[in-house]
């Protein structure tokens, strides 16, 4: 700008572009912070929702052994395959965002989870009381993976993309036409205002997958479920043994 404008043309238009620059700013800080506060709200049900299908997988788990074996052994071999089959799979297809044939497993292996449940209730005649809450908590395991599938999608839509890197660039060029005497100084400032800018757009591209990139919502808990089935197993086994 300073060498198709002179410093004299710019400062003279200094009082006139800040009032112009206060607005533009003031309109992309709006739609920055509401962008930034979306995808942190999302990232965080995100991680509710995985916890809540931990606790439910859990809570399926204790409850199965209130069921007669072999039911109650069978129950928990298909919540163990299924619990195997979402680490394995589930979540490494959400972090490469390959939702669709490839969680076809983990789905089969839910409905074998139903499979087994109905098959128990149907054969041992179990009281309504532990049939209700057996089935409550299988219907949050498969309502919390559809939301987690969904979620994987993305959160920010492409127009709001497409605002927010476009209003990064209208702001910062905006300040190239204000005058400064010291041209370092202005570079300095526009320089931070650029890292400012770009370090909250780099939070919401960080945050916006939920379940994949460096910062995204890990498959422990699920893991650690997967874990208490198998030290369980492993802890009847031994007493069977003993």
């Amino acid at each position: 700008m300073r060498r198709h404008l002179a410093l004299e043309q710019l400062t003279a238009i200094n009082e006139i572009a800040g009032f112009t620059f206060a607005s533009i700013g003031v309109l992309y800080a709006v739609l920055l912070a509401f962008a930034t506060v979306a995808v942190w709200e999302k990232f965080s049900n995100a991680q509710t929702t995985v916890a809540q299908e931990a606790e439910a997988a859990e809570s399926l788990f204790r409850l199965s052994h209130g069921i007669d074996d072999p039911g109650g052994a069978e129950l928990r071999d298909a919540l163990g395959r299924y619990r195997g089959v979402t680490v394995a799979v589930d979540w490494p297809a959400m972090d490469r965002r390959t939702i669709g044939g490839e969680t076809r497993l983990a789905r089969e292996a839910l409905d074998a989870v139903y499979a087994t449940l109905l098959r128990i209730v149907t054969a041992q005649q179990i009281k309504l009381p532990i049939i209700s809450e057996l089935m409550h908590q299988l219907d949050v395991i498969a309502e919390a993976r559809r939301t987690r599938l969904i979620a994987s999608e993305g959160t920010v839509p492409g127009v709001i993309w497409f605002l927010l890197f476009g209003g990064a660039i209208l702001t910062i060029g905006f300040t190239f036409f204000f005058g400064m005497k010291s041209l370092p100084a202005q570079t300095l400032m526009t320089g931070l205002l650029s890292i400012l800018i770009f370090s909250e757009l780099l939070v919401i591209v960080a945050i916006d997958r939920l379940f994949s990139g460096i910062v995204k919502v890990g498959p422990h808990s699920v893991a650690n479920v997967l874990a208490l089935y198998k030290a369980s197993d492993a802890s009847v086994d031994a007493n069977g043994q003993h």
